[in-house]
């Protein structure tokens, strides 16, 4: 009985493996095509998912005091100011807020039209309030307030994600007239941090970089960490939004004109003025800020965002978000890649060994958090996939071959032990009669037959090895020594195996008047290796039962097609007929011989029962692998129908 191995065993085996021959060079492939995949762009998405998580889950940050929103919400809409929000109560809110003592103050509401009543006046405001920057919209070209000199417009413009969210800001760029725009959060920035002795200059890592003192803003380009293929004409940088429930302090239009706010709160500070109300939409999504719905913003909170980002840079040190070089990356994905491939066969049980999968990937996912609270976006989706294929996928394969190997050695050893048994017993015996039979004329006859059997005793050994080699994909017909290969379609090999089996010394194959033939293409693509050769073996079964057993064999018919079935159906006590069409693939062999069947289970090995001999449960285990049947019945007035059915592709 042939043992199969278990797969602590199996495991014991791969540990034992050279490791270049066992891992290391499939676990290099595994490696290399996470790589391409990421380089395509396949793993984008996930790595900017991962992005978001982190920025979400960063322990909260200080309110930055410096930046105020003042939000036009619902309720000052309906109760004080009306929409749209006209030229003169903007006008109030703007000289109501020059009482605080305000450093620089963004209006993030579109005024490149007069909005009646009060416009003379919001123009004379603006005039008198040279720290009030307005706002203008350049990918639909609305203009900022005409009023107002260039210096004192930035655009709001947000680069998008293609899933519709904003990890990125833009700093500024060109239009197409040729005029280089600043976004206003670096106009406020820039106004802010002059009252501190600090203006705007060129980086010293990266001249076309801008930069306030020391704090150099890093240049987004087109494969910045997990992005791939970007756009990056423009100059922007990746948004490092303030995380906590209350990055910075919210008042309403109505607690400023009634003076409900502390002069601290505004003095010296930047004040943003937006809409925050859902009924008239300023919103923007970020994966990375929990606002009202999960992603939604208001725009005034993403410019706050922007504006901080670079305040604290500048001011207090906190880092921007940048990413390592191309080079940098990859060599981190193919370091993980190579941790996963040196945990293979070091435990000594699997279960061991998911444990330190486990302990190893969590330490990624740890290193990779730290990294995204100090400023660096590393590549984990990537590493996290190479260390996981190498660490878990390429270990299941490598014991599933072991595990298979094991069975085949296991399979050879017995083969090896019973034709040991087989030659120093029965052979011997054989031997034996051979040479009496070559001294007795009167048996010269037998001797032909007897010297086939002792051929082809010793030719089956040969043949059940090369058989139970990995992969084999050849069939051995032990009887005339011909050699099938197996990656041909079944209905050719079934018509080889037809025309060999008939070679066979049987005696009732000589007496063959009359052979109908019939080989075409069956619809079954989806065969295994095995199941070709098993179909093989029941056709060689089949017409070595007729050759041996149906005496008096005129007619053989050899059937070999995919038929349309009309099958019946079985309820209760009665037999109802039903018409079900259903494609299947069909072999037949029918004879006309006197006493196949009866012959066939009188010689069987096994001794009589229900489920027939050795040839009949193979068959039925065939069909049963295929979700067909087999059957073997007799035809009147002689003969034996032997045939398996089984549904096509």
């Amino acid at each position: 009985m042939v043992r199969h191995p278990n797969l602590n065993t199996a495991w014991q085996r791969l540990r034992t493996f050279s490791n270049w021959r066992a891992s290391v060079l499939p676990g290099l492939t595994l490696i290399g095509v996470v790589i391409i995949l990421r380089m395509v762009g396949f793993l984008e998405l996930s790595e900017w998912k991962l992005l978001d998580v982190f920025l979400r889950s960063r322990p909260a940050e200080p309110i930055d005091e410096r930046v105020v929103i003042v939000g036009i919400d619902e309720i000052d809409i309906q109760s004080v100011v009306g929409y749209p929000l006209s030229d003169a109560a903007l006008a109030s809110l703007l000289k109501k807020l020059d009482t605080f003592g305000p450093r620089a103050v963004g209006v993030d509401i579109f005024r490149d039209l007069p909005v009646e009543p009060g416009h003379e006046t919001f123009v004379k405001t603006l005039e008198e309030l040279p720290y009030v920057f307005g706002i203008e919209f350049l990918n639909t070209e609305i203009a900022g307030p005409p009023s107002l000199p260039p210096e004192r417009i930035g655009f709001v413009d947000f680069p998008l994600d293609t899933d519709g969210l904003v990890r990125r800001s833009l700093l500024g760029r060109y239009t197409e007239s040729g005029d280089y725009r600043f976004s206003l959060a670096i106009r406020l920035a820039e106004a802010y941090l002059l009252a501190e002795g600090i203006t705007i200059e060129s980086g010293l890592k990266d001249p076309q970089a801008m930069r306030f003192s020391t704090a150099e803003i890093p240049a987004f380009n087109s494969d910045t960490g997990g992005y791939v293929g970007e756009y990056a004409d423009a100059q922007q940088t990746l948004l490092n939004v303030k995380s906590g429930t209350q990055p910075f302090r919210k008042v309403s239009l109505r607690e400023v004109m009634s003076g409900e706010v502390k002069q601290s709160w505004i003095q010296d500070k930047v004040v943003l003025v937006g809409i925050t109300s859902p009924a008239h939409k300023d919103i923007v999504s970020s994966g990375a800020i929990t606002g009202r719905n999960p992603g939604d913003v208001y725009g005034i909170e993403m410019q706050a965002h922007s504006v901080s980002q670079i305040l604290s840079a500048t001011l207090d040190g906190r880092p921007y978000l940048q990413a390592w070089p191309d080079a940098g990356e990859y060599l981190w994905i193919l370091l993980w890649g190579a941790a996963g491939i040196l945990l293979v066969g070091r435990a000594a049980t699997p279960y061991r060994h998911l444990v330190w999968v486990a302990l190893n990937g969590s330490l990624l996912i740890v290193i990779s958090y730290v990294a995204i609270v100090s400023g660096w976006w590393l590549p984990l989706a990537p590493a996290l996939a190479a260390f996981l294929l190498n660490g878990l996928v390429l270990p299941s394969v490598l014991v599933y071959d072991q595990m298979m190997r094991s069975r085949v050695e296991e399979s050879q050893r017995v083969i090896r032990q019973t034709y040991s048994a087989v030659h120093n017993g029965p052979l011997q015996t054989l031997a034996l009669l051979l040479r009496e039979v070559d001294e007795d004329s009167q048996c010269a006859h037998v001797a032909p037959r007897l010297r086939q059997l002792n051929t082809e005793i010793r030719q089956l050994y040969d043949n059940l090895e090369q058989e139970l080699e990995p992969q084999n994909n050849q069939l051995h017909l032990e009887s005339t020594g011909a050699i099938l290969t197996l990656d041909a379609p079944i209905h050719e090999l079934l018509y080889q195996v037809y025309n060999q089996t008939l070679k066979r010394d049987f005696p009732n194959f000589q007496s063959v008047k009359c052979h109908v033939v019939k080989f075409d293409s069956l619809q079954a693509t989806q065969l295994k290796l095995e199941d070709k050769r098993a179909l093989c073996r029941f056709l060689e079964e089949a017409l070595c039962n007729v050759g041996r057993y149906a005496d008096g064999l005129t007619r053989l018919e050899v059937t070999c097609l995919t038929t349309e079935h009309a099958g019946t159906e079985h309820t209760g006590i009665k037999h109802t007929q039903r018409t079900n069409y259903k494609g299947e693939n069909l072999i037949r062999v029918e004879d006309n011989g006197k006493g196949a069947l009866a012959k066939a289970k009188q010689l069987s090995t096994s001794p009589l029962k229900r489920t027939g001999g050795r040839g009949t449960k193979q068959a039925n285990q065939l069909a049963k692998r295929l979700r067909g049947r087999f059957s073997r019945t007799a035809r009147s007035p002689t003969g034996t129908c032997c045939e398996l059915r089984w549904p096509a592709d």
